[in-house]
């Protein structure tokens, strides 16, 4: 048995609405703020399913002033992001209301932070990683997607088309969204493909916190109950991606994946992150999908390293019986437990599904920040090896 390691703070000020009327709690906020609103939406599919007219009709009735960024693209880019930032700023705006994905919370984020600023914001935060030193505009989110946890923690991701990468910054307790309306209804419209990604990065957020440190932490444990809860309805969703039992608790789950919550008290891993996003950077492919095309010959990698953890992993989590079994195929058994669950969502399980070829690998490779939180901390050769083996 283990203490909880070192101290921590956890501070959390989003308020979330959950449930079929969560989109009363966005009359509630509305009043806490001033007039000008810049509402936020992807390509279109909010105008399909209903969901931009009833945010609109709230707008109206609060007597707001609306402004539009539309289009933001699922890796919303540097060039969408300054475009953005001058739209808000000639609206004078007092907030923004992210109606979207995780890209659209994300991107939201990024713009609320820079209005005030007068650096470019890609250099300040994605190229610097300077603090932010100018007011934060509030920041709202009506939710359509669950996968990213974007909609109760700081981060961004904004890529840079040209140089091919990909760049996260957290923007600290004072970027978070001021709340989040999560109404499972919302996300029912999304096509197969995308709800199978976003049940995925949810999971591996929590693997990302979970596959760190040895003691026996109450984060742990948590995660662990997490990540049951997104196997079994994951399973679910994957045979009918309209059960809308198994999409509120997916809902919920991804929102605890990545709101801090899991990774206080622990060092925490991302490599999978960094590597997906490198990929992402080239292939301009689906989030969840990279995670999903390069996790396992990650873990295979590093689970000597881990071991420990990997056994409790496939008996935790994947309910392996341990009798009889040496460690390593008590580990082996419950990654190969997780494969057959990936396969049954229909995930993406290699790069070349994803469209990249041998030919992009210098690319990924550079393009992929080296972390040193998890089992193992990886070399640029060791990144070569494990996208090899993800082709």
């Amino acid at each position: 048995m283990g203490a909880m390691r070192g101290t921590f703070t956890y501070h959390n000020p989003t308020k979330l609405y959950f449930g079929e009327d969560a989109l009363d709690g966005l009359k509630v906020e509305l009043e806490a703020y001033g007039g000008n609103v810049v509402v936020v939406y992807g390509v279109g599919s909010i105008k399909r399913n209903g969901v931009y007219d009833q945010v609109m009709s709230l707008l109206r009735a609060a007597g707001k002033t609306v402004a539009e960024i539309s289009g933001v693209m699922a890796n919303p880019t540097v060039e969408k992001l300054r475009e953005g930032v001058a739209i808000a700023r000639a609206a004078r705006a007092d907030m923004l209301l992210a109606v979207g994905g995780g890209s659209v919370c994300d991107y939201s984020k990024a713009v609320a932070a820079s209005i005030n600023c007068d650096d470019d914001p890609w250099e300040k935060y994605f190229v610097r990683s300077e603090d932010v030193d100018c007011e934060i505009v509030p920041v709202g989110c009506v939710l359509t997607m669950a996968g990213t946890g974007s909609e109760m923690n700081a981060n961004a991701v904004i890529t840079d088309p040209e140089a091919k990468i990909k760049v996260e910054y957290g923007f600290g307790v004072e970027g978070m969204p001021r709340f989040a309306i999560l109404n499972p209804q919302f996300t029912l419209s999304l096509p197969h493909r995308q709800v199978v990604a976003g049940i995925y990065d949810s999971f591996n957020h929590i693997c990302e916190q979970y596959f760190s440190d040895f003691d026996n932490s109450a984060s742990d444990y948590l995660a662990e109950g997490l990540m049951r809860c997104i196997v079994d309805n994951g399973r679910v969703a994957a045979k009918n991606d309209r059960d809308y039992e198994a999409r509120s608790n997916l809902m919920w789950a991804s929102t605890w994946a990545l709101n801090t919550l899991l990774s206080r008290g622990k060092t925490t891993d991302w490599m999978v992150h960094m590597i997906g996003h490198a990929v992402g950077g080239v292939t301009d492919a689906t989030h969840g999908m990279t995670l999903s095309a390069v996790s396992l010959p990650y873990y295979r990698f590093i689970m000597e390293a881990g071991l420990p953890k990997f056994v409790r992993f496939a008996t935790q989590v994947w309910c392996v019986d341990a009798a009889g079994k040496t460690d390593r195929e008590v580990a082996e058994e419950g990654l190969g437990a997780m494969e057959a669950w990936m396969h049954e969502l229909g995930l993406a399980m290699s790069l070349s599904e994803l469209g990249a070829t041998e030919d992009d690998l210098d690319d990924i490779v550079n393009g992929t920040f080296l972390l040193k939180g998890g089992y193992k901390a990886l070399t640029k050769d060791d990144v070569r090896r494990i996208l090899k083996e993800s082709m």
